[in-house]
């Protein structure tokens, strides 16, 4: 590495290389300013080596990064790693950077004294500072301290983080899960011989108990309280010591991260936790609350940010090879039936999900094969939807106050904060929703497992590339918005969804909304009945003046009946009309079912219209 590569000034960077360390695939974007914006050049890609027989993490990343330069036909390696700032002959990046979610990513365990309250304001801290979070550890749990004990031990997480109290209340129970830590004397998954970190989060007044307890046994750090109050949560201290410890820890006892860490002089991520920078940086630029989803084959993760408040949630068994049996014990076997518009032996149905998870690489080879995958694709996003918004209750920011009323919410199952009216832009992410053959696929799996409500802008990450655009965002956010607009996002369209009462008795084929648009010097209007969709053509990169008219049972954004006038943008789907109410009520009929799912498919051009002909003909 060349001399200089601390130089962070984002007015001098120009050239931007990064890579995302992954599971099974190292990824390499090399990203330039053109002109006045930053874009994306060129990506490599190449098998991760952590594991044996190679044991060291920087060489699928030159392995990738030789593919850059293939491509470019410039020099960015040398014998000590990447050449960083970029040289007078035009070889090197101004910087290097890099996120890792290698050897299973940061895995940890929390503990607090009340499981609704402490003890999910640890895994909420944990979970947003990009960790996979094994099993959380309280005092009511309902386990008993030798199982306590036994599960800590079996796990073998990369850290503890450790709350309970508010501050200047009682401190035995939080010594108490201090003293089963020490019994249970936990050996940290990497480095034989290296203490396991623990991060002590809770009340104040028993650090000096837990240092007694913990101290020599543990690589304690004791950082600000998670709740010094009921009414206020901190989790910006803790999230710090995770990344902290992440970094002199897990990375630097990983095979060859030690290395990987000269080469640049920003501290490595954990993937999910550059993700969730980037949907932050990504809110704030576009002035909106994100939720965006990544759908994975064993796991599937849940980002949102309304306002402050940024969530993340990892549903770990939920996916779409190695989890995909896990969806269907989930949901149940009629859950995944109700998307599949032709006939189908269940048992059949059964096979072919085992298949999936023994056979975790195969791609859909029919039709067929590919309307069931997205079928089980939907239940997965919609379970992994689910939990995270059971997650994203109470107290989400530091210094929220709230009423007493409020704080006996939270002990029971409190409310979510997400609101979907209020929702501004749905991201998808993962091969299903990112390699959908048709973008109109992507679009409706998204449409039916969220229920976005009003109008929502729809996207995919096309070659996520979001956890590189993330670490970015930490020193040159507006590089990162740059490329994460032009050349990662795949602006999918706008939908009008008009929301209905839940007690409705209205039948399909009323009357719902009356849309009005103004585009190329034509105005296109169209009135579509409950229980229909409409797909208005408008291309991306256009935005057009809309008028929405909802029928008095419906609510586009402004109150039931009330007329919306607004600017919707297009895509390469287009403008949605999404007429099928929230919650979607598919029909009980089998028949008639699948008369609307092959309406739903034909009005979104999702598949082959012969084919569509073919399972309308054939019935249920």
């Amino acid at each position: 590495m060349q001399e200089g590569k601390t130089v962070l000034n984002p007015d001098e960077i120009n050239t931007v290389l990064a890579t995302d360390c992954g599971s099974t695939t190292t990824k390499a974007i090399l990203i330039e300013k053109v002109d006045d914006e930053y874009r994306l050049i060129v990506r490599g890609e190449a098998p991760t080596t952590v594991e044996a027989p190679y044991e060291d993490v920087t060489l699928g990343a030159r392995n990738a990064i030789r593919e850059v330069e293939e491509l470019t036909g410039r020099r960015f390696l040398s014998d000590d790693g990447v050449i960083t700032p970029t040289q007078p002959d035009g070889s090197g990046a101004d910087i290097f950077m890099s996120t890792s979610s290698a050897g299973g990513g940061l895995q940890m365990m929390v503990a607090g004294v009340v499981k609704t309250m402490t003890a999910e304001s640890a895994a909420r801290a944990a979970l947003g500072a990009g960790a996979i979070v094994m099993d959380v550890i309280a005092v009511d749990d309902g386990r008993k301290p030798h199982e306590k004990i036994q599960r800590i031990r079996q796990l073998r997480p990369d850290m503890i983080l450790l709350s309970g109290g508010i501050d200047g209340g009682t401190i035995t129970h939080v010594v108490e899960i201090a003293e089963l830590i020490a019994a249970a004397e936990p050996k940290p998954r990497l480095g034989i011989g290296y203490k396991l970190p623990v991060i002590y989060a809770g009340n104040k007044f028993a650090r000096k108990h837990v240092e007694e307890i913990l101290g020599e046994k543990t690589d304690l750090r004791v950082v600000d309280n998670l709740r010094p109050v009921l009414e206020k949560e901190v989790l910006g201290p803790a999230r710090e010591a995770i990344h902290n410890l992440f970094m002199e820890h897990v990375m630097a006892q990983a095979p060859g991260y030690n290395k990987l860490m000269t080469w640049t002089p920003v501290p490595i991520m954990p993937t999910p936790g550059a993700v969730g920078n980037c949907m932050q940086t990504a809110a704030k630029e576009y002035d909106m609350s994100v939720i965006g989803v990544d759908i994975g084959g064993a796991t599937t993760d849940v980002f949102s940010v309304f306002g402050e408040y940024f969530n993340r949630t990892v549903s770990a068994n939920l996916g779409m090879s190695y989890s995909i049996c896990n969806v269907l014990l989930e949901t149940g076997l009629p859950n995944i039936m109700r998307w599949i518009p032709f006939k189908m032996d269940e048992a059949n149905l059964r096979n072919r999900i085992r298949n999936k998870m023994i056979r975790p690489t195969t791609i859909p080879q029919t039709l067929d094969d590919l309307i069931i995958e997205q079928g089980i694709a939907r239940e997965a996003l919609r379970l992994a939807f689910e939990h995270h918004k059971s997650l994203a209750v109470g107290l989400r920011g530091v210094h929220r106050e709230r009423t007493i009323g409020d704080v006996f919410e939270q002990t029971g199952s409190g409310e979510t904060y997400i609101d979907m009216m209020e929702l501004g832009m749905l991201i998808g992410s993962g091969g299903t929703l990112s390699h959908a053959p048709r973008r109109a696929q992507a679009a409706l799996m998204l449409l039916d497992a969220f229920q976005p409500e009003g109008e929502t802008m729809l996207a995919v990450d096309s070659i996520f590339m979001m956890p590189q655009l993330g670490i970015l965002a930490t020193v040159h956010p507006k590089a990162a918005m740059h490329v994460f607009d032009k050349d990662c996002l795949v602006k999918l369209g706008t939908t009008i969804a008009p929301l209905g009462p839940s007690s409705s008795n209205l039948k399909f084929g009323e009357p719902c909304v009356t849309v009005t648009i103004e585009y190329n010097e034509q105005v296109i209007e169209e009135s579509v009945p409950y229980g229909s969709m409409k797909v208005i053509k408008i291309p991306e990169e256009t935005t057009v003046d809309a008028v929405i008219r909802p029928e008095r049972h419906f609510d586009a954004g402004n109150g039931y009946g009330r007329v919306v006038e607004t600017q919707v943008h297009g895509g390469v789907v287009g403008v949605i009309i999404d007429c099928r109410g929230r919650p979607t009520v598919l029909p009980e009929d089998p028949v008639l079912r699948n008369q609307k799912l092959v309406e739903w498919f034909k009005a979104m051009d999702m598949y082959p219209a012969d084919l569509l002909d073919k399972y309308a003909a054939q019935g249920v």
